[in-house]
């Protein structure tokens, strides 16, 4: 799968560019719309919270910090066991498995309230009122799902794709 964007100048044409993806067979799961706060989007797939924020990308490097620095503790914790106790492997994992959690937990607390960094490039045309449409499509019919959106409504700016869909949809 892969990631679409289309700003587009107002919610009709959003509405209309959305219609045409549900009748291509794009699932409305796969479809997300995002504006800025003065634009109404009735009858429109709204971008969740994993779509607008940096959660995703937070929680990524939240699993891999915490586990790491728990790994690290464990093995500190097995070479120079605390009051002689006997400290086995188990004890490394359990400590990367808690750090890995305590990580995420954390990264993930902040990474809701930061925008998301893939959408930065949009910003200032969200901002200006623009509406931004994410269509998650099959990369096989990237091509056909691109000329569809251009062939039905040229005025929609097409603003490339990304390699991979993120692990959320």
């Amino acid at each position: 799968m892969r990631r679409l964007y289309f700003l587009v100048p107002d919610a009709p044409t959003a509405k209309a560019i959305v219609d045409d993806l549900l009748r291509a067979r794009i699932t409305w799961r796969h479809i997300h719309v995002l504006a800025n706060h003065s634009v109404t989007l009735e009858q429109l797939p709204q971008a969740s919270l994993l779509q607008s924020s940096d959660v995703v990308h937070a929680l990524e490097r939240g699993v891999a910090l915490g586990g790491a620095t728990g790994a690290l503790l464990g093995l500190v914790a097995l070479v120079f066991p605390p009051a002689e106790l006997a400290i086995a492997g188990g004890a490394v994992v359990g400590l990367t498995l808690a750090g890995a959690g305590f990580g995420a937990w954390t990264a993930a607390m902040i990474g809701v309230d930061e925008p998301n960094t893939r959408l930065e490039r949009f910003r200032n045309a969200i901002r200006d009122g623009q509406i931004l449409i994410m269509a998650d499509v099959p990369g096989s019919r990237e091509h056909e799902i691109e000329q569809m959106v251009a062939q039905h409504f040229p005025k929609a700016d097409l603003e490339g794709a990304e390699p991979t869909t993120p692990i959320f949809p």
